[in-house]
């Protein structure tokens, strides 16, 4: 797409601690990125369909850790963090955990159904357009890729290829903090986005 140019950005090396906690020796993972909880936005809601024709909504995840990555094939940083995504998948799905690929690909589910298949993604993937990388700030670099809590806030966002470890430390630093108590956000307007 016009409005998104590739590029690359390298984050810098984050700091990360871990510490024990309390009497039991229990270790609390922290990520260097996540906001602080009064500081989260709510993710906006969107309405794409997968690769098999299914309706996504991304309010159907809420009470779930989810990373949402916009992506595309020809994107040298997505390709190296989609299987990073594959692994953290596979690990923490019963966990309450998922992850949501947006694929931004103008040629859409023609380059990108192949591509999943190559590298065998075992994820939902959508197709998006320019309506919904607005929704989400204008989304101008690829990767860029949202850390959501379970109460569907955005907890930290990544431009460009980030850490394999920040991930990891974000996504058990979320899947340990307690579930939310009521449904947050409910009765916000959900926007349908065409799909290609």
């Amino acid at each position: 797409m016009s409005a998104f140019r590739f590029s690359a950005i390298l984050s810098t090396a984050l700091a990360l601690g871990l510490f024990s906690a309390g009497c039991g020796g229990t270790v609390e993972v922290k990520a260097a990125s996540l906001k602080a909880e009064k500081e989260r936005k709510t993710a906006p809601d969107f309405t794409l369909k997968d690769a098999d024709g299914k309706v996504v909504h991304l309010s159907d995840y809420r009470g779930k850790v989810v990373i949402l990555d916009f992506w595309a094939t020809w994107c040298g940083p997505c390709r190296i963090e989609i299987p990073w995504f594959m692994d953290l998948q596979r690990r923490n799905r019963d966990r309450g955990f998922e992850v949501l690929g947006v694929a931004m690909d103008d040629e859409g589910w023609e380059v990108v159904k192949p591509f999943l298949a190559e590298l065998g993604v075992n994820y939902r993937v959508m197709v998006g357009d320019d309506l919904t990388a607005q929704m989400y700030g204008g989304v101008d670099a690829l990767p860029t890729t949202f850390l959501i809590d379970k109460t569907g806030k955005i907890a930290a966002v990544h431009v460009g290829l980030a850490s394999r470890k920040d991930f990891e430390n974000g996504v058990e630093q979320l899947l340990q903090a307690p579930a939310p108590v009521a449904s947050a956000g409910a009765g916000e307007p959900v926007v349908s986005l065409g799909a290609k």
